[in-house]
């Protein structure tokens, strides 16, 4: 009898040992999936264990190495795979089973915002990783790539003006050698296209040209004036002076030849011998 009463007990917690172990088998098998294929690459049924069943030591899931995230390719080891990921978050096992569950954070780009994503590792018969799946579908993207900046487009550097005419109607008021605000505009916006010439220029000329109209004494004085406008503005906006020769070529070198007419007519005809020439070294 006392044989007898002492096996009772170690019966008792063989049936309790076993009771235990089959409630966790139980558990297991709702967290992890069914029918897994023998080479790893799919399963009968996904099984996704809830994100409130990790381990306490994951509780929350991890913020993973992006790098080493990225380098998850089939036919790693679980050694291989832990040494990138981590070991699974949830009760699943270590190696004997051929499955490992994540609950991974990853933290939106300049955002505290954080996108929860589950990540599934199905292994083959010989617990090499063969196929990885994401809950939901959507997190995979946080694989891509960053797509690299710009290159920026190489500077197409601008020719010098060799040669540039600018109207002394477009510049000048009738009859004077001060210059309008448009006339100031255009010489500005010339400045700029030299300026960054000036180690490769060795000079500029400013040649000032009337028309025809009103007598050489007149005509050639004015066009001095104009030319000299032109080279001062030019200054004001950084060319150096000691590039710069100005100088006035009353109505000499025409480009348009006009017949007498009418004075309004004859005036229109003969703009283009109004100028302002400019010439680069």
């Amino acid at each position: 009898m006392n044989a007898t009463k002492g096996i009772n007990p170690m019966r008792a917690s063989l049936k309790t040992f076993a009771a235990v172990s089959l409630a966790l088998a139980l558990a297991a098998c709702g967290n992890v999936s069914q029918e897994v294929a023998k080479d790893g690459h799919s399963a009968g049924t996904l099984m996704w264990p809830d994100t409130s069943e990790v381990t306490p030591m994951h509780k929350g899931g991890t913020f993973p190495n992006l790098a080493n995230l990225r380098q998850m390719k089939p036919g790693l080891e679980k050694q291989q795979v832990s040494d990138l990921i981590g070991y699974p978050h949830f009760s699943e096992g270590i190696w004997g089973v051929r499955e490992w569950n994540y609950v991974f954070n990853f933290r939106k780009p300049g955002s505290d915002e954080v996108t929860v994503c589950q990540y599934k590792v199905l292994f083959d018969e010989d617990k090499r990783a063969q196929s990885f799946y994401w809950k939901p579908e959507t997190c995979a993207r946080v694989l891509d790539e960053p797509a690299p900046p710009a290159a920026p487009a190489p500077a197409v550097a601008e020719r010098v003006p060799e040669h540039v005419t600018l109207s002394a109607d477009a510049l000048f008021a009738f009859d004077k050698a001060d210059l309008t605000s448009e006339g100031t505009s255009a010489v500005k916006e010339l400045a700029g296209k030299l300026r960054p010439h000036m180690a490769d220029i060795h000079g500029i000329r400013v040649s000032g040209y009337t028309d025809r109209l009103g007598s050489q004494a007149y005509n050639q004085p004015l066009s001095e004036r104009r030319a000299r406008a032109v080279m001062d503005a030019l200054v004001a906006e950084g060319v150096p002076r000691t590039k710069i020769v100005a100088e006035g070529l009353g109505e000499s070198d025409p480009v348009k030849d006009c017949p007498d007419g009418a004075r309004a007519a004859l005036v229109a005809c003969l703009a283009p011998n109004r100028r302002v020439e400019i010439r680069v070294d």
